[in-house]
């Protein structure tokens, strides 16, 4: 029983936490120029689950 509810808050957690990578990632490759190095980026984005994703919208977009 707990494990039922355990599984139905987590789940869509890791889907939320999955869609803000992959938004971010797309974000990277398809940006000309970013603050700081693609690669950095791209690391933290991947490295640093949840608030990886964050910190590049945040802080790594570079408006042209």
């Amino acid at each position: 029983m707990m494990d039922d509810i355990n599984l139905a808050v987590i789940a869509p957690l890791l889907v939320i936490s999955l869609l803000l990578a992959i938004t971010a990632l797309v974000d990277v490759f398809k940006r000309q120029a970013t603050n700081g190095p693609k690669v950095m980026w791209v690391l933290i984005i991947i490295l640093i689950s949840t608030i990886g994703p964050i910190l590049y919208f945040l802080f790594g977009r570079k408006d042209v």
